[in-house]
């Protein structure tokens, strides 16, 4: 089977032009979207992060402002940073780029954002809201696979879907978003028994547990839609993801890759969070 190849890249272009018409039309209105992002430390792949959501902003016609603070920035300066941000009106969204160094609690981070400003959906209220499905804000990464998942024209409705991995911040919003899309679903996890077996009953696979090439072609079922949300450096610099991707193409009727694949829906869905909490905010209804 010749796997068709869910072009992340492509997607988000077209999310991310959809969202440039919107934001000018907007700004006609008096609407300004602004996305305020912290980051703490100097650590290279969350400069890269940062980097290319600024480039997305920037895009888009979004606002975007940088806070930059040196790793020996204390739990009290970045409270106080979040909480200026909360109180300024002219920030629709803010982002504090994780993880930040050690000795700072990143749960405490994520409780100071304003949940009306939480375009990661990674706050408590915001969380609450995706398991009963009445949420204004989805978690980037995985709207973007639902995006994706949409764009390879399968219908979750009634089928077997299988997330393995368990975040926070994918695996269990993940699995709600399957189910709000009456799937039925099936979350795998380091203590799974049998991984394999539980991988080739999906329909629709969701990789996301950070190991490199852990999903291999026999754990693949014929036919299914494989999405790799991992994204992992070797140490010969190769980036490869979850899934090893030859292999399970050669079973599955789509698959993602990586790159290009996940990656840049999550930047994509995080613009499309920062237009909505600027519409919400102005009309006050967050």
């Amino acid at each position: 089977m010749s796997a068709k190849i869910l072009d992340g890249k492509a997607v988000s272009q077209r999310i991310k032009t959809e969202l440039k018409a919107e934001v000018e039309k907007l700004k006609q209105t008096g609407i300004k979207p602004a996305l305020a992002v912290v980051i703490v430390g100097d650590d290279p792949a969350s400069k890269i992060y940062v980097r290319n959501k600024k480039l997305a902003c920037e895009f888009c016609g979004i606002k975007s402002l940088e806070f930059a603070l040196p790793v020996e920035t204390t739990q009290k300066e970045l409270l106080t940073l979040i909480e200026r941000l909360n109180n300024d009106n002219t920030i629709s969204g803010i982002l504090c780029q994780l993880p930040l160094p050690k000795g700072l609690d990143e749960e405490a981070v994520i409780n100071a954002i304003s949940p009306a400003k939480d375009v990661d959906a990674f706050h408590p209220s915001n969380v609450g809201k995706i398991m009963i499905g009445n949420f204004d804000f989805l978690p980037c990464t995985p709207a973007g696979v639902m995006e994706l998942i949409a764009e390879s024209g399968i219908d979750v409705s009634g089928k077997k879907c299988v997330v393995v991995g368990r975040s926070n911040i994918v695996g269990k919003p993940m699995s709600m978003l399957l189910l709000h899309k009456n799937g039925t679903v099936t979350i795998c996890h380091s203590r799974t028994k049998d991984l394999a077996k539980e991988c080739r009953e999906a329909d629709i696979l969701v990789a996301a547990v950070g190991v490199p090439e852990l999903i291999r072609g026999d754990c693949v079922k014929e036919g299914a839609v494989v999405i790799d949300v991992g994204m992992n450096r070797l140490e010969n610099k190769k980036l490869v993801g979850d899934v090893a991707f030859s292999e399970a193409a050669e079973k599955a009727a789509a698959i993602t890759p990586v790159p290009g694949g996940v990656g840049p829906m999550t930047i994509a869905m995080l613009m499309k969070n920062t237009v909505k909490a600027a519409v919400l905010n102005s009309t006050g209804k967050n």
